[in-house]
């Protein structure tokens, strides 16, 4: 078995400078804070971000952004941070917004390798502005394309040595759908146990999705 375990320090090289990353999370919760704090350690910067959010302005993404490390934030919202809306305001950092449910499906697709989503939300309003409309049965659909990204940054409650991984309760959110939308996977896990010791029915992200893991996660 190919020993998957690396160190936060390790893993923050694998992402380079103007790397596409998708970040789990929702408002912080389920983001892995120890590739947050290792990739600002790193220097690393103009980031392209996938993400639900923006974090808020001393947690998850948000410490990326208070580091102005973000070059392009793709995601739901960024109320909850508002030096994210200031850079944007500012032309300091680039803002994509997405509804939620199209965010989510685009990633989803990514992991399963369809070109795109359709979807009739977002028509008539500024998320339809350059995007590609489709008309199926007489009906107007926007096409938004998938999503990939080169690293994906997820965060494990419980994860085994082989790289299975369990969520616990809402740390769950976009994680396990990030982890199959990515070239390389890294999961930061709050615990790391023997293979075997996660029940086969409470495995989230099985193995094959997950490249390396970094304890240590809090």
């Amino acid at each position: 078995m190919k020993n998957k375990m690396i160190t936060a320090e390790e893993a923050a090289k694998l992402v380079k400078d103007g790397s596409v990353v998708m970040i789990g999370g929702f408002m912080s919760i389920g983001t892995p804070e120890i590739l947050m704090d290792a990739l600002i350690a790193d220097d690393t910067k103009d980031l392209t971000v996938i993400a639900n959010d923006a974090g808020t302005q001393t947690t998850g993404i948000g410490k990326l952004v208070a580091e102005k490390r973000v070059k392009k934030l793709i995601a739901s919202h960024i109320g909850l941070n508002p030096e994210m809306g200031r850079q944007m305001s500012a032309g300091e950092a680039e803002v994509e917004l997405v509804p939620q449910g199209s965010l989510a499906e685009m990633i989803r697709a990514g992991g399963a390798g369809l070109g795109g989503v359709l979807t009739p939300t977002g028509l008539g309003t500024d998320v339809a502005n350059g995007k590609q409309t489709v008309v199926v049965d007489g009906k107007e659909f926007l096409l938004e394309r998938a999503l990939r990204a080169d690293v994906a940054l997820i965060r494990g409650s419980i994860v085994d040595k082989a790289g299975n991984v369990f969520y616990n309760a809402t740390t769950r959110n976009f994680n396990p759908m990030m982890a199959t939308a990515a070239d390389v996977v890294i999961v930061a896990a709050e615990k790391i146990v023997e293979v075997g010791e996660i029940d086969p029915n409470y495995v989230m992200t099985p193995y094959i999705f997950v490249d390396y893991i970094v304890g240590g996660e809090r």
